[in-house]
């Protein structure tokens, strides 16, 4: 197998910005962009390779063909054909509704289907830019629900100023939004399961407000007040900083000047780099050569045994796996 790329899936929404196209180097006139899928195996939403013999199949379709040599053999028995990552750029020009997700559990038994722990490495901010994540203060579900009715649910919630670089660890259960002038990429489980809380009562172009999933929520929240709900840690370069791991994913950042090599061997998954900034080129044990510039996203099949990375200048690249 070689390196994949995927055709992006561009999704228009009512809150979308003008970052992703140009970000992307995209040559497209499509505006209000929210949010380009670079990865999926959602059904209806499946990504399709865009190079190499395989072009033209869809992600679930490379499973199905090349299973554990493709996503590892405990991936493979874990998860089937399904393929277990959504991985994505989210450009906010309006606040995002507040909102949470479903358990393993829970989606299970509600909707046959995976749950959504995410986690969020923010790109680009504008001045001021925030977002939400987690509970400021100890609230019941009672008063939960009383704080949607009363339009008070974001006072109990907690914000932060955001800049290029910050992360944010989001397991299922967790509140969040996020705001305007925020532009992240996200890593999530497959799912597309969202419980909407509050939407700051907005209006469609037909005077409606959008639905609320109040009571589907509540019960999927986790009320638990944490300290910080940030993930701090110590940058460095020319070497991979471990981000997130949970059973869900492990996620490093790597931020190079310099050439690297990355040992797979004893690793029974596929490798997943997001290109954040600047530009490098790949090559793998079996000579394949690629090069990854800001704003793609690329797939190593698990049968990558290593993979060769030299920045053209500096790059900057989130490496993810199972």
């Amino acid at each position: 197998m070689y390196p994949l790329k995927f055709e992006p899936i561009l999704k228009q929404t009512l809150w979308g910005g003008d970052k992703i196209i140009s970000f992307k180097h995209l040559n497209d006139e499509v505006t209000g962009v929210g949010e380009s899928w670079e990865l999926s195996g959602v059904e209806n939403n499946e990504s399709v390779v865009a190079n190499g013999p395989d072009r033209g199949l869809s992600l679930v379709e490379m499973v199905a063909k090349y299973r554990e040599e493709l996503v590892g053999e405990a991936n493979y028995i874990r998860f089937g054909n399904k393929f277990p990552l959504l991985i994505k750029f989210i450009d906010a020009k309006q606040d995002l509704s507040i909102q949470v997700h479903p358990s393993d559990d829970l989606a299970k038994k509600r909707h046959n289907s995976m749950g959504k722990t995410e986690m969020w490495y923010v790109v680009g901010a504008d001045e001021g830019a925030r977002l939400r994540s987690g509970f400021s203060e100890e609230i019941t579900p009672k008063e939960y629900k009383d704080r949607v009715y009363n339009n008070t649910i974001t006072d109990v919630l907690q914000e932060y100023e955001i800049h290029p670089g910050d992360v944010f660890f989001l397991p299922a259960g967790r509140v969040h939004s996020i705001g305007a002038g925020a532009f992240v990429a996200e890593i999530q489980q497959t799912s597309d399961i969202t419980y909407r809380i509050y939407d700051f009562n907005r209006k469609d172009a037909d005077g409606k407000t959008r639905e609320l999933h109040t009571d589907l929520a509540r019960e999927a929240i986790d009320f638990e007040v944490v300290d910080d709900y940030r993930t701090n840690y110590e940058a460095l370069e020319n070497e991979p900083v471990e981000l997130v791991a949970c059973p869900y994913f492990t996620t490093s950042l790597y931020d190079m000047t310099e050439g690297i090599s990355c040992d797979y061997s004893e690793l029974d998954s596929f490798v997943i780099f997001i290109c954040i900034e600047g530009s490098c080129k790949i090559i793998d044990d079996q000579k394949n050569e690629i090069t990854l510039s800001a704003g793609e996203t690329i797939l190593f099949p698990a049968s990558t045994q290593e993979v060769s990375i030299t920045p053209t200048g500096t790059v900057k690249l989130l490496e993810t796996y199972v």
